[in-house]
């Protein structure tokens, strides 16, 4: 990634969670790969097709029970002050009259991309933004759903979502200063809308810059390298807090919660894979969670668990 963002090349580059399989992709080998890409800024899409059915879709959620499990080892060991923030994940199985490919066509999103009939993502979260030597990132931590009266004010203002969101702009702002001078807080708890079918959704962003260290510059490879995992879905202090994930969620993330970007030759605009449908078999399994503090209850992080199992299909 360095030699090519050094010579100015531009490509898409897809980096699972674990930072263990890095692709890459120049621009003229992307149609080729069986890769669809829909960015705010860059897209593959030539003409989408038109869907003429009705969109049928059933998931299989685990039982509080089963959900529980892991939830009690995350809190035991933020009770141990191991960390105080753990982004826990589950896998649910789904079913749907939709290919993968008609999702990806036809699900609205800031961020899409399919792969080669493995993975389909719909993501509505930047992990980072470089332009012209500065690099941003826009942590998203805190949803809630939309139809609830004042929903805006009561995620603003609850102090579990509040108190996961200063961890995670805490923990990208530390993780930012290890490529770049003068970082700040640009903007502080901002409110995203998110439509989706079943039911919309306010979540909660801010936004920190800095400049590139000059050792980092060009340097795309590098930059990643020290920044991932990205916080926003591991939790913190990092290193620990990856143990406690591996442990207590008992199955691989892959690419699920891993980074995918685009390079244009100058700048960069990445996302964090989440929102993320797999095909295992013949069988599809949605990913999703969200993050733990001490402040957690058991019934509200299952059901934020389930209520991100949707297609932004409208």
């Amino acid at each position: 990634m360095d030699e090519l963002s050094l010579q100015k090349v531009p490509y898409f580059f897809i980096i699972d969670f674990l930072t263990k399989n890095v692709e890459i992709f120049k621009e003229n080998e992307i149609e080729k790969s069986g890769l669809l890409i829909d960015f705010q800024n860059f897209s593959t899409i030539q003409t989408e097709p038109h869907l003429n059915k009705k969109l049928e879709w059933i998931s299989y959620p685990e039982t509080l029970e089963s959900f529980k499990t892991g939830f009690d080892k995350v809190q035991k060991n933020i009770r141990f002050g191991n960390s105080y923030l753990v982004n826990y994940t589950r896998k649910t199985k789904i079913e749907t009259n939709l290919t993968l490919k008609e999702i990806f066509y036809h699900s609205s999103a800031k961020y899409k991309v399919f792969y080669k009939d493995f993975f389909v993502f719909f993501s509505p979260e930047t992990f980072v933004k470089i332009n012209d030597g500065k690099i941003f990132t826009y942590p998203m931590k805190g949803t809630i759903d939309a139809s609830l009266d004042n929903a805006a004010e009561i995620l603003k203002n609850d102090k579990k979502e509040k108190a996961e969101h200063y961890t995670v702009v805490d923990l990208l702002r530390n993780d930012l200063s290890m490529v770049a001078d003068d970082v700040k807080v640009d903007k502080f708890q901002y409110i995203d809308f998110i439509k989706t079918k079943q039911k919309d959704l306010y979540a909660m962003s801010s936004e920190i810059s800095g400049n590139i260290k000059p050792e980092f510059n060009g340097k795309l490879g590098s930059i990643m390298k020290k920044l991932l995992p990205a916080g926003s879905i591991l939790g913190a202090p990092k290193p620990k807090t990856l143990e406690i994930i591996l442990d207590a969620e008992g199955y691989e993330r892959g690419y699920y919660t891993g980074v995918c970007g685009w390079f244009d030759g100058k700048n960069v605009d990445s996302c964090v894979m989440i929102r993320f449908i797999e095909k295992e078999g013949e069988e599809l399994f949605f990913k999703s969670g969200g993050g733990i503090t001490h402040m957690s209850r058991l019934e509200d992080e299952y059901q934020e668990m389930k209520n991100k199992i949707y297609v932004p299909i409208h």
